[in-house]
């Protein structure tokens, strides 16, 4: 299978949900990752879940994962269930929209994960009974899981075999993981690639989301970290996910366009 190229909708952020899924498709992108907060501000604004169930197979375009469910790794006791709650819910919107997977989010202040891989069963759990998986990210910014090396420890922990990573250029560069951790991960076990490039002038271990820049005017080996995917064997689904607000106030279907030609060239 060739590589899928999608749009993570948060490289264009301020359009509308139904704007976002029709950019996307005239850009030529194949997939698209959308935000389950965007679709409930939607549903909130009066829109129905059939409107983007529309406005997706009208453009032809797949879901390969939504985002996100978060804070499952750091509340316990009843609010823990109260956040398991909330997990169905999303899982059963991804899932109507398609989605394989779901985004599964590490705490972002709490430190610690021996206490991760029992979580992620749950959500794992959870995910079979709605028709989709949640896949574990980390985050090179957050305090908790903030390595390559020890989110893919944790997945293995998790002893699941629906366990998978969901992996970001960006983060693998920010955390300083290396082209071997990522080498020691099977094809199989990762979900979905995100690529992205860092900011030119600030060093690894320094850079947040913002700071992410369009592929090829930044700093990380894109060509060198896609060589390992391929040598590693995979060759799934790819989104170009940014943040930058410089990129929310050009032109969106501009952007885009710059994105997919580079993922071309980048891939090709």
């Amino acid at each position: 299978m060739a590589f899928q190229f999608c749009l993570n909708t948060s490289t264009i952020k301020p359009q509308p949900l139904l704007k976002k899924i029709e950019l996307a498709a005239n850009a030529g992108f194949a997939g698209i990752e959308l935000w389950i907060n965007d679709v409930y501000d939607f549903i909130g604004r009066g829109g129905e879940v059939a409107d983007v169930e529309k406005a997706l197979a009208d453009h032809g375009l797949f879901v390969p994962s939504v985002i996100a469910i978060r804070q499952w790794g750091d509340m316990d006791g009843w609010e823990y269930q109260l956040v398991l709650d909330e997990a169905r819910r999303r899982f059963a919107l991804g899932a109507r929209l398609g989605a394989k997977y779901i985004v599964a989010t590490p705490p972002l202040e709490q430190e610690g994960q021996d206490h991760l891989p029992s979580r992620y069963k749950d959500l794992l759990n959870i995910g079979r009974e709605e028709g989709i998986l949640p896949t574990f990210e980390y985050i090179s910014f957050f305090k908790s899981v903030h390595k390559l090396r020890d989110a893919w420890r944790i997945v293995q922990e998790t002893d699941d075999p629906d366990a998978t990573l969901i992996l970001d250029a960006f983060h693998n560069w920010n955390s300083d993981s290396t082209l071997d951790d990522l080498r020691q991960i099977p094809a199989e076990r990762i979900s979905h690639y995100h690529i992205d490039d860092a900011h030119p002038d600030k060093p690894a271990l320094t850079q947040k989301d913002p700071d992410r820049v369009m592929i090829g005017e930044g700093q990380i080996d894109l060509a060198a970290e896609i060589a390992v995917l391929r040598e590693i064997g995979y060759k799934g689904t790819v989104s170009l996910e940014l943040f930058n607000e410089e990129l929310w106030a050009k032109d969106p279907a501009e952007v885009l366009k710059v994105g997919v030609e580079r993922m071309r060239e980048l891939f090709a």
